[in-house]
């Protein structure tokens, strides 16, 4: 389980998120909205460790952000998978070394053989895995970037206005891989999107940010109160 507790984030003069508090069970499907400095990719930030609240504590199945030692956050990091809305594949490599790739940097290339070959499978891109992203349509470049991310079997997705340079038919498909992978792999899956189809899709629970705040904690929430405001 994730928890924050009352986590508050200030950054240089000013407060970027005020007493946000909220837990998010394994396997549960979760939006954070709002409209742009709501504060959602402050507080995707801090769940990957790259910022550290001002106030207030983080917990992943009961243990601290906090009293993590360096290495200990490293092996946090790798429970986390992070994709974004602009794919950040790197340019001269093929599909299949893209994904690779994060398991060099790891020094775990005894892993490529097996793991980059099911993770093609899993994302629809066997057909696709010596193409450039040149050559690849912006769908399959972020079912690249989601299989890159799924490459240490992370426990959370973070995806990041995923489909945010995505047209509506592409943001379906994407919407049914991440149902595919939340009902197949039992992924947590946390996302910010201005996209009412993927929303309409997946039909998540719903965590609105207004200023810095928890505005609502809804399930089974409708898109006309997901994205009043926001659109």
């Amino acid at each position: 389980m994730l928890k924050l507790d009352h986590i508050t984030l200030e950054l240089g003069n000013q407060t970027v998120l005020r007493d946000i508090s909220f837990e998010v069970d394994p396997g549960e499907m979760v939006a954070i909205l709002g409209i742009s400095g709501a504060g959602k990719s402050s507080l995707f930030r801090l769940l990957t460790g790259e910022l550290h609240p001002t106030k207030g504590e983080i917990f992943l199945d009961d243990f601290s952000f906090a009293s993590l030692t360096p290495a200990s956050l490293q092996n946090y990091r790798r429970q986390i998978g992070v994709a974004f809305q602009d794919f950040r594949l790197l340019p001269k490599k093929s599909v299949f070394d893209n994904i690779a790739f994060a398991l060099e940097v790891c020094g775990e290339d005894e892993k490529i053989s097996k793991k980059v070959p099911e993770l093609l499978e899993l994302v629809g891109l066997s057909h696709r895995s010596e193409a450039l992203p040149h050559e690849l349509s912006g769908g399959e470049k972020q079912r690249t970037a989601i299989a890159r991310s799924l490459v240490h079997d992370p426990k959370i997705l973070i995806a990041d206005e995923i489909t945010g340079n995505l047209d509506p038919r592409n943001s379906r498909d994407i919407a049914d891989l991440l149902q595919h992978l939340h009902l197949t792999q039992g992924l947590t899956v946390l996302f910010s999107t201005h996209d009412p189809v993927l929303v309409e899709a997946i039909s998540p629970r719903v965590i609105r940010l207004e200023e810095g705040k928890i505005l609502f904690d809804k399930k089974d929430c409708s898109l006309e109160k997901a994205f009043e405001g926001v659109l």
